[in-house]
């Protein structure tokens, strides 16, 4: 790693020295990497429109795409972005400030996609799929303003596992979110580089660098989501098994179509028994 304070990206000063730190460090910067390998995000002419929240997956996937794009490992154009959504008391000074620092080309913009939510959805229905959906439509927007090819986002492997159990129990179908796909208007890719990482990596990077969290206070202030339920099953088994997690993540990426039950995805009606003659 570069440690020196005149090699590192201003997202890495004042970083703990600390092995632990290091070896924390050293497998977000490996498990990224090897996602997009893997994946196949790179592409020559790139340009990423990093998606920053203000919770702690958005500031490790920053500083961790920033960290491979010093090394000479991404060779991307990156920006960051931030859309405030009206939330009301939304710290919005909070971020600009800490990007200027920082030295991180960037743009913020207001849109009130928070009253929209609010008038449309019922109560005590969730406002996460709506919201959601206004956010990404004007991410892909500023995307093809600012002339990226890619909008990209900070969920990580845990959010995977959590998307793949609610579609499970709720949706009916094997589905989670993928590592990178095309946009329904087949012009931009979405990218998640943290498809590999652990939620519990995220929160002691950012808690480490003592990055500025803002939290979520729309989502985060409804009771009973069907993620909140998954979340705390899935707590319990890695609880009872610790590495559940892990090895769950790891089926997805080894999918067996004929031990399945889809006859779009494997032909069951022409497998044939061989025959003596």
């Amino acid at each position: 790693m570069l440690d020196q304070p005149d090699d590192i990206h201003p997202l890495f000063h004042g970083a703990p020295q600390s092995t632990e730190f290091r070896k924390l460090r050293k497998r977000l910067v490996r498990h990224t990497r090897e996602a997009i390998e893997k994946y196949g995000m790179i592409e020559p002419g790139g340009k990423w429109l990093v998606c920053l929240s203000g919770g702690k997956d958005s500031y490790t996937l920053l500083a961790i795409l920033h960290e491979l794009k010093w090394r000479g490992l991404l060779p991307v154009e990156i920006l960051a972005c931030n859309l405030d959504q009206g939330q009301p008391n939304f710290p919005a000074t909070v971020l600009p400030a800490f990007l200027e620092k920082m030295g991180v080309a960037h743009r913020v913009e207001y849109q009130d996609t928070y009253s929209i939510v609010m008038d449309k959805i019922p109560a005590g229905r969730t406002f996460c799929a709506l919201c959601s959906r206004l956010r990404r439509g004007h991410l892909y927007r500023i995307a093809r303003e600012e002339g990226c090819t890619a909008v990209v986002l900070g969920h990580h492997r845990d959010d995977i596992l959590e998307t793949f159990f609610m579609n499970l129990f709720h949706g009916g179908r094997l589905a989670t979110m993928p590592p990178k796909l095309v946009n329904e208007e087949g012009d931009l890719f979405l990218y998640r580089p943290l498809a590999h990482v652990a939620e519990a990596d995220c929160e002691k990077f950012a808690r480490a660098m003592q990055y500025p969290i803002i939290p979520c206070d729309l989502c985060g202030s409804q009771d009973g989501l069907q993620r909140q339920q998954v979340k705390a099953i899935l707590d319990g088994w890695e609880a009872n098994s610790p590495g559940r997690r892990q090895v769950m993540f790891r089926a997805l990426m080894n999918a067996r179509p004929s031990h399945l039950l889809d006859p779009d995805l494997f032909d069951f009606a022409g497998l044939r028994r061989e025959t003596s003659s």
